[in-house]
């Protein structure tokens, strides 16, 4: 399973807000037929599934702002795809907070 960070920047929009292409960014996610789960934050959205079906989802994604008028788009990935052991979000976050109860006793 592999857990993406993606973060996109429309680029040649004449506006400073983006909140417009978020909206649309987040809009493909919530209809996409792979098999992911999602979440946005305000800076980034984070992406769980199968390599294959993040990729295809971030390729989606990259082109949204392109099909509401942006001339250039900047997308950044960082993929984290352990093959040694099932992960998740839920699963890095509760590793966190493990340590953080250990850390308080």
């Amino acid at each position: 399973m592999a857990i993406a960070q993606v973060t996109i920047v429309p680029i040649g929009t004449g506006s400073t807000s983006v909140s417009a292409y978020v909206a649309e960014v987040e809009r493909v996610l919530r209809m996409a037929p792979e098999r992911i789960k999602h979440e946005m934050t305000p800076m980034s959205t984070i992406i769980e599934g199968e390599l294959e079906d993040v990729l295809a989802v971030v390729r989606r994604m990259h082109e949204t702002p392109y099909n509401h008028g942006a001339q250039r788009v900047s997308t950044s990935i960082t993929i984290d795809d352990r093959r040694d052991k099932q992960g998740s979000m839920a699963q890095k976050m509760e590793a966190v907070a493990d340590k953080l109860r250990q850390q308080s006793e």
